[in-house]
């Protein structure tokens, strides 16, 4: 599917309930399911990457019932998946093959994971590394670098795993192995990664010790059935945040935004261009902080981003990128080589699309550097099946000279399935 966005005509007005987080719903399902009992999940993000986690788990044995944003999971215990009948498919979602893949360590069967063609090109040796050093058998192409992964339920050993890079999808697929192990499983990062495993995984009723750069858990642990709420998705709200940041004008409130400390770097850059944000209602929310967020239009400046503040804002510097093309003087963003990893390469996408269009860009080897204040041109533009490429290229269309033509605007349904019916709407156009 490919949409053209028309330069916006007005100011972007209005209230948004943010779709909730992918994060957090893929983690909701995979636990559910590993726990005694029946859960319920409210505010699940129906996006393709979640339903990928939900197809797996279906076809590991477990009976999910969904109704609307409410899903119903009725687990069976840690021990309690089944062997699958065919091989497990994860189409575009890296946290179902990575989080799942520890899950699949410690069972009692053998089972085969692959995704589509952008999986294929993710490392996976960062995850199957350590699971071999607890013991799991696991194959793969190019030693299980690539998929399809092949694992053979092993019996898990705890292991310290000091990990390279900081991520959550790592530090993740590693604790979940290490139900399954004996004695104790501890992950220690370079800097803090998103810590939702440990968050949910205490809701659940299992015991984690989380340090400043490190979790651990002790392995036998039973998770509990719970009731889950899902909070609106910050990475999501990023790019409506931009949007109201650039658009002349424009004052957009989010609701029941999440506000997890580990992912509010776009918060602390917004901040520090100088963005009019307020922050209201901050509450707890099924354990994760949420808050109503207001952006309004408003003169930015440029910034260095680097350093700790990366792994807190990964996922949003495609947004970030559009701001700091709308700001006065230099943006350059640092050590960001994970980007590199993403569903394309969004070094490369990023400054070759925005360049397209006008956009004073240029790449580095760990990230980017920005010229402000560019003026954005129309033209054509490609998501490259990448969702939130395919979201930053749409905002370069509200401010655009003429209209931005995107194509495989279809990407963006795997985190953000209503972002253009919500744009429309904030729009008052047609």
């Amino acid at each position: 599917m490919n949409k053209t966005i028309q330069p916006l005509k007005n100011a972007l007005k209005g209230k948004v309930t943010i779709p909730g987080d992918k994060s957090i719903s893929h983690r909701a399902v995979l636990f559910a399911s590993l726990a005694k009992g029946e859960s319920t999940i409210d505010g699940f993000l129906h996006g393709d990457d979640c339903l990928s986690t939900i197809a797996c788990m279906k076809q590991l044995g477990i009976q999910i019932d969904e109704d609307g944003n409410r899903i119903s999971v009725k687990g069976k215990g840690f021990q309690g998946l089944t062997e699958p009948a065919k091989v497990l498919d994860v189409g575009n979602s890296g946290t179902t093959i990575r989080l799942l893949s520890g899950v699949l360590a410690g069972q009692s069967f053998s089972s085969v994971l692959i995704g589509d063609d952008s999986i294929a090109k993710r490392p996976m040796a960062r995850v199957t590394g350590p699971l071999k050093m607890m013991n799991a058998d696991i194959d793969g192409r190019d030693q299980a670098e690539y998929t399809p992964l092949h694992l053979r339920g092993g019996d898990l050993k705890g292991i310290h795993y000091l990990s390279p890079v900081a991520s959550a999808q790592v530090k993740s697929a590693i604790l979940l192995a290490g139900l399954y192990a004996k004695g104790e499983t501890k992950v220690t990062e370079p800097t803090k990664s998103r810590d939702h495993t440990e968050r949910m995984l205490e809701s659940f009723g299992v015991k984690v010790d989380v340090t400043e750069f490190s979790a651990s858990l002790k392995g036998g642990q039973e998770l509990q059935g719970t009731n889950i709420h899902v909070p609106g998705d910050i990475s999501s709200a990023a790019f409506l945040l931009v949007a109201g940041a650039i658009v002349p004008g424009s004052e957009i409130t989010l609701k029941n935004v999440g506000m997890n400390p580990t992912r509010t770097g776009i918060i602390d850059v917004l901040q520090q261009m100088g963005a009019k944000l307020t922050i209201e209602n901050e509450r707890l929310f099924g354990g994760e902080p949420v808050a109503d967020l207001t952006i309004c239009y408003s003169k930015l400046s440029g910034m260095t981003i680097d350093g700790d503040l990366i792994p807190r804002l990964i996922d949003e510097i495609p947004a970030i990128a559009v701001l700091a093309s709308q700001a006065e003087g230099k943006t350059v963003i640092k050590d960001a080589q994970e980007l590199k990893v993403k569903e394309t390469n969004r070094i490369d996408t990023v400054v070759n699309q925005l360049s397209e269009l006008g956009v004073a860009i240029e790449a580095t080897l760990d990230g980017m550097i920005i010229e402000g204040k560019s003026t954005v041109n129309g033209g054509n533009v490609q998501s490259f099946h990448d969702h939130r490429i395919g979201m930053a290229m749409a905002l370069c269309g509200l401010i655009s000279t003429d209209p931005v033509h995107v194509e495989d605007t279809e990407a963006i349904a795997v985190s953000y399935p209503t972002f253009f019916e919500d744009l429309q709407s904030l729009s008052g156009e047609k």
